[in-house]
């Protein structure tokens, strides 16, 4: 995750009035991502199997823990 501008290989959605960009080939391989606040930091979930660990960093399962 991280903060960028929208290129032609991306899709823009507007959610709840914040502006998400996402690559349009990551968005058919994850089918569904949901971002949620933790109020410690943003927790990922998506069908992806992104490797590492199920906390500590982006990984198993696209789960980030804070």
């Amino acid at each position: 995750m991280a903060l960028d501008e929208p290129k032609d290989s991306d899709d823009t959605y507007d959610v709840k009035g914040y502006k998400l960009v996402v690559d349009k080939t990551f968005m058919q391989q994850a089918k569904m991502i949901k971002i949620d606040f933790t109020g410690m930091g943003f927790s990922l979930e998506s069908k992806l199997d992104l490797g590492g660990s199920d906390c500590g960093s982006c990984g198993t399962k696209g789960s980030c823990c804070s």
